[in-house]
């Protein structure tokens, strides 16, 4: 598809994390940006040779920004929404979580994750980093609505072996574009020594970093430390997990020697700050990641501990939540809220070719309705999107060329309402 957006504002990401906005025109050829400029040197993209336009969309002034990257999801987990609530966490996987995913159908997670990516691009959010079962079924379901997915492995003690997951990581990494798969495991505290011994192996033989859930609570940490006498940050260390990079999904409760190796290892911490809140888990140190040069993204985590997957409250909540942590409301600035969400996420998920809007870039995109109260005055449109921003500015997404959502109506191949009823029947089905 060839989309001409005119009458823009457009986004620019700086390598420093600021922001720059540019008036003018984004034009996509196909599944990339071609060009970004005020259109008076557009030459040097067509050779004089006008572009057959097959949707011109005249922007009116509101904002086209990269998509969002959500960089933890278990977007299956939509079928729990609402159901197991109100728990600590670990009851609430034990006791809720785990006896009910048991009863999923690789038909079921199928469904389920078209729900998921529909809310996703109502957020604008344009690709997400999954754990989840059934990765083949996930990777059919996010190619088949048109959505980019990176997936990891969920292993643990009770699900797969690591043979299936080299089975999965080849598999997926060759359904296309749209669909990649990195190395990963469910956390320390579910997964043997053998395992992630195993999980080493894989890493070093494709060369893959390796991600986990990592220091979510305070007593995760607590009873790895009495097993190995080390953090789980360490005891994965230790075992050369990260030689290839990687990274941690929470990464609350952190001892000194935890910043080290990440710094040594260039890991990312992906914070989930409403899924931290909601199974008071705590608050991340995502000032001491930043000033340690530590590279942070968001993820909304699972719409069963979250329960939306809404990114503009998870980068309202990543800055305040900060602020109240250090007692500063100076530190975790809106843009760098911003940077992780885009920027950030892209480069954790090695989505290198989305991370920014800038030609020869991803089409990976989302315009932003400014004519809305909450948008106005546009003193600073930055802090407008992480301080006022939120779903009902999101008017269009559009991921890989193709438009999937705009003004409320879907584009992906699927009715909306069958999608609902078939959510409702899964749960309605399991005892």
């Amino acid at each position: 598809m060839n989309v001409q957006f005119k009458n823009a504002r457009i986004l620019k990401t700086n390598p420093n994390h600021s922001f720059e906005i540019l008036d003018g025109e984004l034009w996509v050829k196909g599944n990339e940006i071609c060009y970004i400029g005020d259109g008076k040197d557009t030459e040097r993209v067509t050779d004089n040779a006008p572009i057959a336009w097959e949707n011109p969309i005249d922007c009116q002034g509101n904002l086209l920004i990269p998509g969002f990257k959500n960089a933890h999801t278990h977007t299956p987990m939509t079928f729990l929404r609402s159901y197991a609530d109100d728990m600590p966490l670990q009851d609430w996987l034990t006791k809720q979580v785990f006896p009910k995913e048991a009863q999923l159908t690789e038909a079921d997670v199928y469904w389920l994750d078209i729900l998921g990516v529909m809310e996703y691009l109502t957020s604008g959010i344009t690709s997400n980093f999954d754990m989840y079962l059934f990765p083949l079924a996930n990777a059919k379901a996010f190619r088949d609505c048109g959505f980019r997915s990176v997936q990891t492995s969920g292993v643990n003690n009770f699900s797969y072996s690591v043979k299936e997951v080299e089975e999965h990581y080849l598999a997926v990494n060759e359904m296309g574009e749209l669909n990649s798969f990195i190395l990963g495991f469910h956390g320390e505290y579910t997964t043997s020594r053998e395992i992630m011994e195993g999980l080493s192996d894989l890493a070093h033989k494709y060369k893959s970093p390796i991600y986990l859930h990592n220091a979510e609570t305070k007593r995760e940490v607590e009873e790895c430390k009495d097993r190995w006498g080390m953090t789980p940050t360490q005891i994965t260390e230790s075992l050369g997990l990260y030689d290839f990079g990687g990274g941690g999904y929470h990464m609350v409760h952190m001892e000194e020697a935890d910043y080290e190796i990440m710094k040594k290892r260039n890991l990312f911490a992906v914070t989930n700050p409403c899924s931290n809140l909601k199974l008071a888990s705590g608050i991340a140190p995502i000032k001491r990641f930043l000033d340690e040069g530590i590279s942070v993204a968001i993820g909304t985590d699972g719409p069963a501990s979250n329960n939306a997957l809404d990114f503009f409250r998870e980068m309202y909540l990543m800055t305040a939540l900060a602020k109240v942590r250090e007692m500063d409301a100076s530190c975790v600035s809106a843009e760098e809220v911003l940077y992780a969400a885009t920027a950030g996420g892209a480069y954790a998920m090695h989505l290198m070719d989305c991370d920014c809007l800038a030609e020869g870039k991803k089409a990976d995109l989302v315009m932003i309705d400014l004519k809305q109260p909450n948008m106005q005055p546009e003193n600073n449109l930055v802090k407008n999107l992480v301080y006022s921003g939120s779903k009902s500015n999101v008017k269009l997404t559009m991921i890989n060329g193709q438009i999937l959502y705009e003004d409320h109506n879907f584009h992906i191949g699927f009715d909306p309402e069958e999608i609902y009823a078939r959510a409702n029947a899964i749960i309605r089905r399991m005892k």
